[in-house]
């Protein structure tokens, strides 16, 4: 079930949100729990089980490891063994198949036997569940926080559906008090609708508009593209997959705050960053940090002089890369991410510093840029292909305007328009009228709150168009 579809915004949202509102406190979690639970299974039943499986896997493993408390080595094996299993049920689903693919490549060269490939599906979000399981037990076995004895509770953090399919990453800590003691309001209901639609907004209306537009030139053959066909194709890209993951963001996280849960920012204007590693500052926060804190600085982070720092980075970004996805151009980008944050911590250092703001940002955003071709290309070389295509080492060298503007309608330049200003922070109606005075010649009219609601019906009424209209067009970050 898709957070930008009909069923979910006019049927399932609705009924969960009227249960939350009429059943006393003590019946919301569980409530909350079915009603997530049924939102997984209702993209694909067949692997609710072992979605449960890791539930109730992560639970056991908490409260067996305070038991162990007094045997240090005891204590250490369940956890062990606990992220293992955890670990081992990701990689079957999702880098089975790329595995046994590598083997048998190796395995050709040698003059080796293949293995069949086997076709597994991948379980939905389940490197985000994953992520929230190893968090949780990692915490507890830290002792930072307390293992969860309800089942129900520890079932609701790891399900709970606006962050069950595509985050953000939330820490069991942060919201380990809001499951059991967290304000139910209407100011928190009214802002979490806003931003709900927010993220609707740009999901349907310019992320969709822009996901089109990149299609249409990296499903095309590299060598038949222009330059400027290249360069329309990333920019829509690089715009689209901002938009697509921020407006999911802003849905979980309005959609966390309509039941009283309060989820940290997962974004904070990327491309506005003046380095790659100010970039990892604002792009995809939980995830960034969850690297930090659970591997980046248990490997000695920068504790142990520079070349083990540089190590460490490198091991976190090829980890980044990996779990995007089952192939080796999520694994170079990240090692591509990894190497500019290695070179702007040696020798680009001093020259950026010295840089003029805008030149800064500039650079940022055309690394960035270049990363997301490693990201949309389907394989390698079909990356390098596209790389030749932009820079005019193609045999089709010219601008080809004239194709250009063919695939440019009114809509779409309108779209990137918009998509520029919301991505560098020039259009703040995105976010809030914080400008707007609270009430005029002190009535009790408050002005904010109406251009707020007025502004939020337009844009659902917009959207519901579109959708009505329109094809599936999944979130970019499902698949992860």
């Amino acid at each position: 079930m898709l957070f930008n579809s009909l069923l979910f915004i006019y049927y399932f949202l609705p009924f969960v949100l009227l249960g939350n509102i009429v059943l006393q406190p003590r019946f919301r979690n569980k409530f909350l729990l079915m009603a997530s639970l049924v939102f997984f299974a209702w993209g694909g039943v067949s692997y609710t089980l072992i979605f449960i499986g890791s539930i109730l896997l992560n639970f056991a493993g908490g409260i067996l490891i305070e038991k162990a408390n007094s045997n240090p080595a005891r204590k250490k094996l369940i956890f062990t063994c606990t992220v293992a299993l955890n670990l081992v049920l990701l990689c079957i689903f999702k880098y089975g198949s790329f595995f046994i693919t590598n083997v048998n490549v190796l395995g050709n060269v040698l003059g080796l036997h293949a293995f069949k490939v086997p076709e597994i599906l991948l379980p939905i979000g389940i490197s985000f569940y994953t992520f929230h399981g190893l968090s949780y037990i990692t915490d507890v076995y830290r002792g930072t926080t307390a293992p969860q004895r309800k089942l129900s509770d520890l079932s609701l953090y790891i399900s709970f559906f606006p962050q069950l399919i595509a985050g953000p990453i939330v820490r069991y800590k942060d919201i380990s008090e809001q499951l059991t003691n967290r304000i139910f309001s209407c100011d928190y209901f009214n802002r979490g609708i806003y931003r709900f639609v927010i993220g609707l907004g740009k999901k349907v209306l310019i992320a969709n508009s822009l996901a089109y537009l990149a299609d249409v030139f990296f499903n095309s053959a590299p060598e038949t593209l222009a330059v400027g066909e290249a360069w329309i194709g990333i920019l829509a890209y690089t715009f689209q997959i901002y938009f697509d993951f921020s407006g999911y963001s802003d849905m979980a996280i309005g959609l966390a705050l309509c039941f009283g849960f309060r989820f940290k920012e997962n974004f904070d204007f990327p491309y506005l960053a003046e380095s790659i590693k100010d970039f990892w500052r604002r792009w995809h926060i939980s995830l960034s940090s969850w690297f930090k804190d659970y591997v980046y600085i248990p490997l000695g982070g920068n504790r142990n002089g520079k070349f083990k720092t540089y190590r460490n980075l490198l091991i976190v970004f090829f980890l980044t890369g990996l779990w995007h996805g089952a192939s080796w151009n999520f694994i170079v980008w990240g090692f591509f991410h990894g190497f500019f944050i290695v070179m702007e911590s040696t020798v680009l250092e001093k020259g950026l510093s010295k840089l003029w703001r805008p030149f800064r940002i500039l650079y940022g955003f055309i690394v960035v840029l270049m990363g997301w071709v490693l990201f949309r290309a389907d394989t390698l070389t079909h990356a390098i292909q596209y790389y030749k295509a932009m820079f005019g080492m193609n045999a089709k060298t010219e601008f080809s305007g004239d194709a250009v503007v063919l695939q440019l309608t009114a809509e779409q330049v309108m779209t990137f328009i918009l998509a520029i200003a919301g991505s560098f922070g020039a259009m703040n109606i995105f976010n809030d009228f914080n400008q707007l005075p609270e009430k005029i010649n002190a009535s009790v009219i408050n002005v904010k709150d109406i251009a707020k609601i007025v502004f939020s019906v337009c844009i659902l009424i917009v959207c519901t168009i579109y959708l009505a209209s329109g094809t599936y067009n999944p979130f970019i970050y499902f698949r992860f």
